[in-house]
């Protein structure tokens, strides 16, 4: 792709969000009943190429268990308030009180609670013990801390997550976490994430991870790309992150799962995540406005309360709907929002294809005009679109 001039001295790729893509149409439509979305990755299969993302506002054990429960897999934060408290209910209802200009300081204090590996246990065996799979999270800082905790509950996958991940990170002050090692050493799949760039997540793969996340800074509740200056609009980060998925599978016959992570508010999102190259998606604000996330009404990323330098902030999400009427319906709304996965299956029978991989290979144009042409009364009246 021909680089633009910056300045005499640099020059840079443009780059494209979802909202400057549009997916066209082919030649042929079916019925919505004969598409298949499901996602499949390691010997594990879900009805929904879903994963709740690991944030406290998010995923609980008890959402974890709905989530997997309608098709879904749910990830929880193994460094979050389920592991530092015994019942976070109180802690929960604290943050949502608090007023804006003080939400990140308390929630420091709040996650200075030190995580106990006792409760790391338990969580896993809870979710698992509904019968659904269990996925967790944790930091690269903290992978090896924790992970006698982690098999000691029997999970079922790994995500090795923060804002970004690199299969060779540089420490003078300690030994850092030796991914490809660590990963093909356990027994258990691992994802890894985030990431932005091609290389980058070609060498994230190239560490034995059955998936990778893609994003930095998206996601509506982190503040990555302004305390940092880093991040990639999330259109291209994917295309790039699936052309490194094809070099990887033609060097070693090893297929490694690309996963949106971020920036998705809509249906409409989703369907572009995987026309230009995602296997799956991870969503956390979308699920945060369910009427069973123990945020209660509010959101916040898994960076908000880091003890130096916060890099997410607490915001409010409008309750709109049960988890069920959110992933797959049904919809009571006009916007997008609710019924994501029935609007993705529609999405692709309107397309023609029939499963996810085809969806891989849909016609995408540069078209930002397609959130505006045409919708100025929607706009004005703060209406579908204008919303």
């Amino acid at each position: 792709m021909a680089e633009i001039e910056i300045g005499l001295g640099k020059s840079g790729r443009r780059a494209y969000g979802f909202d400057d893509i549009a997916i066209v149409p082919s030649r042929r439509t079916r019925d919505p009943e004969d598409v298949d979305i499901s996602w499949e990755i390691d010997a594990f299969r879900f009805e929904l190429p879903m994963m709740a993302s690991a944030m406290d506002g998010v995923v609980s054990p008890a959402t974890a268990i709905e989530i997997g429960r309608l098709g879904g897999l749910a990830v929880l934060n193994l460094e979050g308030l389920w592991t530092r408290y015994e019942d976070p209910d109180a802690v929960y209802a604290e943050i949502a009180q608090l007023p804006s200009d003080k939400a990140t300081a308390r929630m420091q204090e709040i996650y200075a609670e030190p995580i106990k590996p006792s409760l790391i246990t338990e969580r896993i065996r809870e979710i698992k013990a509904a019968g659904v799979v269990a996925a967790a999270s944790v930091t690269p800082q903290r992978t090896e801390e924790f992970i006698g905790a982690i098999l000691k509950g029997e999970l079922d996958i790994l995500v090795i997550q923060g804002t970004v991940v690199s299969a060779e990170h540089v420490s003078k002050t300690q030994e850092p976490l030796n991914l490809k090692r660590f990963i093909r050493e356990l027994e258990i799949p691992v994802i890894v994430g985030g990431t932005a760039s091609y290389q980058a997540t070609l060498h994230l793969m190239r560490t034995g991870a059955v998936g990778v996340l893609v994003g930095v800074g998206p996601g509506h509740a982190c503040t990555t790309r302004a305390v940092l200056g880093l991040g990639v609009p999330q259109a291209t980060a994917i295309a790039d992150a699936a052309a490194a998925r094809m070099r990887h599978l033609d060097e070693t016959g090893v297929y490694v799962h690309v996963i949106a992570d971020g920036g998705m508010s809509k249906g409409g999102d989703i369907a572009k995540a995987i026309a230009v190259g995602a296997d799956a998606v991870m969503i956390g604000s979308p699920l945060a406005a369910a009427y069973e996330a123990p945020g209660r009404g509010f959101h916040w990323g898994m960076a908000t309360f880091h003890p130096t330098l916060p890099r997410g902030t607490r915001v409010r999400t409008e309750q709109r709907g049960s988890l069920q009427e959110i992933l797959v319906g049904p919809a009571r709304e006009n916007d997008g929002r609710l019924n994501l996965f029935g609007a993705l299956r529609t999405s692709m029978a309107t397309c023609g294809y029939e499963s996810i991989k085809e969806f891989q290979k849909a016609e995408v144009m540069v078209a930002p005009a397609l959130q505006t042409e045409g919708k100025s009364l929607q706009r004005e009246q703060h209406v579908g679109q204008g919303r």
